[in-house]
């Protein structure tokens, strides 16, 4: 159990004294600095010992380093790399060394038990909120890892917990705080890739296990909650990974969890689940709640004795690994830990070295120092974050001091703390050292870039972008590529272009930019604590030189394996085998599951021929040369716009799958694009034509099959991007909700249709903003089929500006065949597509929404009865169009690569 306060409370001594408490899990709100976290825990161990407690306490802590510390005290306790800034390293060496580290200084203050490794397999790498405490997203990468943290751990005294079982890799969120996440992977999944650290652990012999509090749902298993379930913790953890260790429950606080079970519930089935302790975080009479509900279970014979003795048992095995009553009542504390301070310094500085990563630097910007004349100004932009728990800021804020702004700090020395807006002040500070003084520091937000921004800009000759997590607060990426678009369009006096130098670092998750080949130099340091900023600064002004990479399949070169079966691959000839694939088309279509519409619906031979002069197009098939039957077909289409090469479809006949025709297709395909030239980045999934959008994810367990196909023949399928088509129906009754009408009477912004290629210079100026494969040829075909196309454009009143614009396409246009969805209705549906937002827009969202708006209200007039979007970015703009109506029709992930990274496939 936990408690609030940094001293010993009344009624945590009540429960250690009355309820025989043996188990307490300390966080960052219990503890001040190391002194003060030794006092207290030995208060607390005092206090069992005089109550007659056989064996000393458990206290647990969570101390995963980077941003999850729970302890901090810059003089006595070292910082470290996150779990996945350590996986950078490459070195399990270094794991068990700051492992090791980390244990030594935790058992110093008394801690014997630690809340770690985690050993969660990051299989989502954008949506999901463990982010760099994971140690990455491949399964025998984290293992190694994992099962290296702990030794250390180990051996530094400190009992170990694995958590957090069955994995919280990829979870579905569904939005509200009392919906719980769910793992929707099958049993059989998780055991080929989430379980495997956890059962290598196992084997090496973990100590405890953290049983998660998401849900379930899947084929074979339905769970509300993991922890509580026996057919998770009795059934899977024990009998089939065969762990006879402590389990511990999700803490049962936990807003989801107590409002669907209630704690008292929550306790006896989380007990007769198979946990032997149940984790209760904060509230005392919640805890209370939960000591009557297990003693009337208990007594009411709910809860066997047998339960509770073993559970007793293993808790007490547990206890004699790592403590006892001589070493509990004398902590060596402060003296050791002083002494322990010179090497941990060293290893931390190491650490953060081994561990920063330069993931590009196509144009050698570093280190900047080369590039920089002394008298010249760096730009550094950071975002607004929250102080981390355990940090020098926090700490400051917390006790209401504050820096002044012309005040040096060193590192390492004891400071005050500044406001909670400025995270990265000291970044700032360390950068004006290294430069005399020459920088510009000033935050952004999501109003996106501001005319000072441009001003400071414009005046600075180097810009460093900072960027936390910007997969999930999109305001930061679209900040970045507009700042990267000024640097971009820069002229020299004499009216030449001269591209600004722009350094982006992303503090925590590496995914932000990993595959964004528009930033040219990205830098990654998986978190933003002190010592990481300092670490940072050596590394972009070349005092020091990083080793680090991107960890997991993010940054190996994926083997392409050879197929068994070589087939005969030959050029597709329109007429010698559209009818072929006409019937190739169909079969795999009436093949799909029957409550589930086939992306392939309304498809046809002509859908993947486009005869547009921007394209140029190579499909392949593979054939029975007797019958003339296709085997196999892939369509490949190079958009000169943007010298994107698309794999658009691979397709084999349903009853000649896993004879290797789609590795030969592959093969071909792949090798021919890169053989073409001019191809900078490799793409999975097209939105002209629009047949895959990516990688179809409406059935889970095909996804997750295709996802493995494509990654062993050399896709990063980890850095998917998911995107989808949606479709509103009954057009001709629906009215737009009130918000959405209100909002745009006050939006400063005149919209207007337009048709014909005598619009196209300012509209086609615009779209320049947009580095989406297809757009441009998009917008070039709607604007050339005035008859049956429009543009619809946002405009800025007081100069014309283009600020928004998307195409209206009726069924009738010339380029319909590629959209097949038009026909995925028995209704007469046009398609609004394309929707391009200038990046200098800070309500992205509403303008998008008026967009639309006017789009559903051409259509209208036009008495359509549905309408189309054809391709929609799923990061972040699903609630926004959900809110007007519209429900998605199919979903993908859409994977793309920088085209260096693509190697020729044998």
């Amino acid at each position: 159990m936990g408690f609030d306060g940094t001293e010993v409370t009344p009624q945590i001594q009540s429960l250690i004294e009355k309820h025989h408490l043996g188990t307490i899990l300390l966080t960052a709100k219990n503890l001040k600095s190391a002194e003060q976290t030794t006092k207290l825990i030995l208060d607390l161990q005092t206090i069992a010992h005089d109550a007659g407690h056989p064996v000393p306490l458990a206290i647990g802590l969570d101390q995963e380093n980077g941003g999850v510390n729970s302890l901090f005290d810059e003089e006595y306790i070292r910082q470290f790399p996150s779990a996945m800034g350590v996986a950078a390293t490459g070195s399990t060496d270094m794991a068990y060394k700051i492992a090791k580290a980390t244990g030594e200084e935790l058992g110093a203050v008394g801690i014997n038990w630690i809340m770690g490794p985690c050993l969660d397999v990051l299989t989502n790498v954008k949506n999901q909120p463990l982010g760099v405490r994971s140690m990455g997203d491949d399964p025998e990468e984290v293992s190694k890892f994992g099962v290296a943290f702990m030794k250390g751990y180990k051996d530094a005294g400190l009992a170990t917990c694995g958590k957090h079982f069955p994995s919280y890799g990829n979870l579905e969120f569904l939005g509200s705080s009392l919906d719980v996440p769910i793992i929707t992977d099958s049993l059989e999944q998780l055991s080929l890739s989430a379980l495997v650290p956890f059962r290598n652990a196992i084997s090496q012999g973990v100590d405890g296990m953290m049983v998660g509090g998401c849900a379930m749902s899947s084929a074979g298993v339905n769970v509300m909650h993991a922890c509580l379930s026996e057919q998770v913790v009795d059934m899977l953890l024990r009998d089939d990974l065969g762990f006879d260790g402590v389990v511990m429950s999700e803490c049962l606080e936990m807003e989801a969890l107590s409002q669907n079970i209630g704690v008292g519930g929550g306790t006896v089935m989380a007990v007769n689940a198979g946990c032997d302790l149940v984790l209760l975080c904060r509230l005392f009479s919640v805890q209370q709640e939960a000591i009557q509900y297990l003693k009337l279970g208990y007594h009411d014979g709910a809860i066997s004795a047998e339960r509770i003795r073993k559970s007793l048992k293993r808790v007490i095995d547990l206890k004699a690994t790592c403590t006892n009553w001589e070493k509990a009542l004398n902590p060596t504390g402060v003296p050791t830990l002083s002494t322990l301070q010179p090497s941990h310094r060293r290893l931390s500085s190491e650490a953060y070295t081994a561990s920063i990563t330069v993931v590009r630097d196509k144009d050698r910007l570093l280190p900047l120092s080369n590039i920089l004349d002394a008298e010249e100004e760096v730009l550094l932009l950071t975002p607004l974050v929250k102080p981390l728990p355990a940090s020098a800021l926090s700490k400051g804020l917390a006790a209401g001091s504050v820096i002044s702004p012309g005040a040096s700090t060193p590192w390492g020395k004891k400071m005050a703390l500044m406001s909670g807006e400025n995270v990265f002040r000291e970044l700032g500070r360390t950068i004006a050292r290294k430069r005399q003084g020459r920088v510009l520091h000033t935050s952004y937000t999501a109003h996106g870039v501001r005319p000072f921004h441009e001003n400071l800009a414009n005046r600075a000759s180097a810009i460093i972008v900072v960027t936390a997590d910007a997969n999930q607060n999109l305001y930061q990426s679209g900040f970045t590529k507009h700042v990267a678009m000024i640097c971009k369009s820069q002229l020299t006096l004499g009216g030449e272009r001269r591209e600004k130098p722009i350094v982006v670092v992303s503090v925590s998750s590496p995914y932000d930019f990993a595959l964004d080949t528009s930033i040219g130099t990205y830098v990654c340091t998986y978190d933003f604590t002190e010592t990481a900023q300092k670490t940072l600064v050596d590394v972009l002004f070349g005092d020091l030189s990083p080793t680090g990479a991107l960890p997991g399949s993010v940054s190996q070169s994926q083997s392409y394996h050879r197929s068994k079966q070589h087939w005969v691959v030959e050029n597709y000839d329109e007429q010698r085998d559209a009818k072929a694939l006409d019937d190739l088309l169909q079969r795999i279509e009436q093949e799909g599951p029957v409550n589930q519409r086939s992306e392939l619906f309304g498809c046809s031979s002509k859908t993947f021929s486009l005869h547009n002069p921007g394209v140029d197009e190579a499909h392949y098939v593979v054939r029975n040369s007797s019958t003339q039957s296709l085997l196999g077909f892939c369509c490949t289409f190079l958009f000169k716009s943007t010298a994107t090469g698309v794999v658009g479809a691979i397709l084999v006949d349903p009853d000649r799958r896993k004879l290797s025709i789609g590795h030969s297709l592959h093969t071909r395909a792949v090798r021919n694009l890169l053989h073409h030239g001019g191809v900078k980045r490799f793409q999975l999934g097209s939105r002209l034509p629009g047949v895959f959008l990516g990688i179809p994810t409406s059935n889970q367990v095909e996804r997750k099959r295709l996802r493995r196909w494509f990654a062993s023949i050399g896709w990063n399928t980890a850095l998917s991007r998911p995107v989808c088509s949606m479709i509103l129906k009954d057009v001709r009754t629906w009215t737009a909700p009130e918000k959405i009408s209100r909002s745009m009477q006050h939006a400063e912004v005149e919209f207007d249709l337009v048709h014909g290629r005598q619009y196209a210079g300012n509209i086609m100026e615009h779209i320049k903003s947009s580095t989406r494969q297809g757009v441009m040829e998009i917008y070039e075909l709607a604007l050339a089929d005035h008859e049956s196309c429009g543009v619809i454009r946002a405009k800025r009143p007081s100069d014309g500006t283009v600020l928004g614009s998307v195409v209206l396409c009726s069924p009738g246009a010339s380029w319909a065949e590629a959209l097949p969805a038009l026909k995925d209705t028995n209704d007469i549906t046009w398609a609004i597509s394309s929707p391009v937002i200038s990046p200098s827009v800070g309500e992205y969202s509403t303008l998008l929404q008026g967009l639309i708006l006017l789009g559903i209200r051409q259509v209208k007039k036009q008495q359509a009865d549905a309408v189309l979007l054809d391709s929609v970015d799923g990061d972040g703009h699903f609630d926004s169009l959900s809110a007007m109506g519209f429900n998605v029709l199919h979903n993908f992930e859409e994977v793309s690569c920088d085209a260096d990274s693509m190697s020729v496939p044998g």
